[in-house]
């Protein structure tokens, strides 16, 4: 059985920071790619960022210059660097580990982006 472990959320004002973590635990032999999606109220869970086992990452457009995805694999687990925070940044965040040809989600971890 497979865990992700989710923390860093939280209410933040517009231009500030926030660090997510997601630690994966478990029965997992050999992880692939881990990266963060997010889900605004209303609308469909879309791709933040991603990085494989060897390190390339992917940003969405959005978040690109702001974000930045990082991952320790002696520790199986991911972050994700926020910067510049905005109100559109508001959403629920999930991590996503995959191990193929398995893929894990985390429980999700409320950002919120107000003054």
């Amino acid at each position: 059985q497979v865990q992700l472990v989710e923390s860093g959320g939280g209410l933040v004002q517009p231009g500030g920071s926030l660090r997510l973590s997601c630690a994966a635990s478990g029965s997992i032999f050999s992880i692939n790619a881990m990266g963060w999606y997010r889900q605004a109220p209303g609308k469909q869970r879309e791709l933040v960022a991603t990085i494989t086992s060897g390190g390339s990452t992917n940003y969405a457009d959005s978040v690109k210059g702001r974000f930045t995805i990082s991952r320790d694999n002696a520790k199986n687990t991911v972050y994700l660097q926020m910067n510049s925070l905005k109100p559109e940044d508001t959403a629920v965040y999930y991590c996503k580990v995959v191990a193929a040809p398995y893929h894990y989600w985390g429980q999700g971890t409320q950002v919120t982006v107000s003054s």
